[in-house]
């Protein structure tokens, strides 16, 4: 993440203190955040799955645990679904998730019962990017078959999974 980027999320949670944001004005400062075409690209992302799902549950993660450590890049999330560990507790998370990295942008699918499915279905098709069980990594928009990320965005929305 750049420096600039840190230093937006630094404002978003001394915000967060003060007042608490809601989840549409979090996406958007994260947005704000990220360099140009970088941000048009996940601005149209943003965009799409919001006017293909609507009414889908919105969330957006900052990174950090619940000691304030960074542990990951910020997440947008889209839909829900409940996750279920082996010890059989649960928790509800987002079904699409979207994020800026160092090197261009990451989907992920989440919550997929097969781990083969995206690279195989997807893969081949998509142009210049890394799939992999449950992320699809690609520098830019123009590298990538758009149609393809958008069908793979779909199937995760849509399809039952177990979680």
């Amino acid at each position: 993440m750049g420096a600039r980027a840190a230093g937006v999320l630094d404002s978003l949670r001394d915000a967060s203190m003060r007042r608490e944001m809601d989840v549409p004005e979090q996406v958007e400062a994260y947005l704000a955040s990220q360099r140009e075409p970088k941000q048009a690209d996940l601005r149209r992302l943003h965009a799409y799955i919001l006017a293909e799902f609507p009414g889908c549950r919105l969330w957006f993660t900052d990174g950090t645990n619940a000691d304030g450590k960074v542990v990951a890049n910020p997440n947008i999330g889209y839909g829900a679904y409940t996750i279920t560990y082996a010890d059989g507790s649960s928790r509800e998370f987002y079904r699409i998730g979207l994020s800026a990295n160092t090197t261009g942008i990451s989907v992920y699918v989440l919550g997929l019962d097969d781990k083969t499915y995206l690279a195989r279905t997807y893969g081949g098709s998509i142009g210049k990017a890394r799939v992999t069980g449950y992320c699809i990594k690609f520098r830019h928009l123009a590298a990538i078959n758009v149609d393809v990320l958008q069908a793979a965005i779909h199937y995760g929305m849509s399809v039952h999974q177990a979680g």
